[in-house]
Formats: C-alpha cells, structure tokens, sequence
C-alpha cells in the first residue's frame, strides 16, 4: 500500500505539537482556505507515491520524537493509510497530534470506518479550516481562531468535543509522556 507525501518526513518541529515532533505531510487537499500556508500540497496528484513499509521504516528509526504530526494537505484525504501510520506510532510510545480543514463534528457524520480508525489513534487534532479574517500570530499550533485544538480520545469517549488546555504546558506534556509509559506497561 502506498501513500502520497508531500515531502519527506520532517524531524525535530517544535512548531507542530507540543514537544519534538516529526511531521508526516500528506499531499491532497481541496479545502483551498485562502492564504493557506502551504498551498504546494493541495493537488492530488503531487508529491510522490511512497510505500507504507518505507515510512513505517523510517519512524522505527526515529529517536528523541515525543511524537508524530499528521498534516499536509489535509491528512483526512488518506485515512486508511494514515491510520496504520499512527498505529505504528502509538505502538512505538509516541504521541499522534493531526490537523484537517474539516471539524471534528464532520469527520464524525461522515461515517467513513477509516476516518473513524485514524481519530481513534490521534491524541490531539486541530480541526478547522485556516480563515485568513481570523488569523492570528498569538496562536500556538494554529493559524486562525476558529480552529479547535482537541483532545480526541475524550472527546470520543464523551461525544462531544473536549478542548486540550493549552495554558498548562506542564499537563500536555505529562499528559505526552504518560501516554508512552501507558504504552509500555
């Protein structure tokens, strides 16, 4: 199975998430948010085709990664085969943060069995289309202040959307690395 990147995984973002991250950029979006920053990875037919195992491949090589970040594009495009990417990742003690233009309240009715597999394997998603009249640089991980920063295992468990607090850096990051020690148990 193959999926359709962007660009090569991307280590050490501290831009991405909380703590060192790599960032998986999947290619395919068709939101086309104006002024979207990174409006390379709209078309489905670029980037390049890369085979699952090469990626699974090289996050077993990662080291010092708290976590990894789906982006893009918009990652939700691909959900089968980014579900079995952030399987790998849980499965190897990290942490899954992803970001998508649609809400969470959308990836719920679609019903799609693959989207609902890959939000069962994210800890944090940032939902929302970018809004260029909403911008805003005071924003921490997102672009304009419509987008959610959610906390997905809660927010499935009490269906209905529960926000990640931001302003206790110390709690998501214990919050991170309990999640790895969960792992490993």
């Amino acid at each position: 199975m193959k999926i359709r990147l962007a660009s090569d995984l991307q280590t050490d973002s501290i831009v991405d998430g909380v703590g060192i991250r790599t960032v998986i950029w999947t290619q395919g979006c068709s939101h086309n948010c104006p002024s979207c920053h990174n409006p390379g990875t709209h078309d489905f037919k670029g980037g390049e085709l890369v085979e699952l195992d090469d990626v699974i491949d090289r996050l077993m090589e990662l080291s010092g990664q708290d976590g990894v970040t789906f982006s893009g594009g918009d990652p939700m495009f691909q959900p089968k085969e980014c579900a079995i990417l952030a399987k790998k990742v849980k499965e190897l003690g990290m942490n899954v943060w992803a970001y998508t233009g649609f809400t969470f309240e959308q990836l719920i009715s679609m019903g799609n069995p693959d989207i609902l597999d890959f939000l069962s394997n994210i800890d944090v998603l940032v939902d929302g289309k970018f809004e260029i009249e909403n911008k805003s640089l005071d924003l921490e991980f997102r672009g304009s202040s419509n987008q959610r920063i959610i906390d997905v295992p809660k927010s499935l468990e009490n269906h209905e959307v529960i926000l990640v607090n931001l302003n206790n850096k110390k709690n998501i990051i214990d919050y991170v690395s309990f999640k790895k020690e969960v792992l490993y148990i």
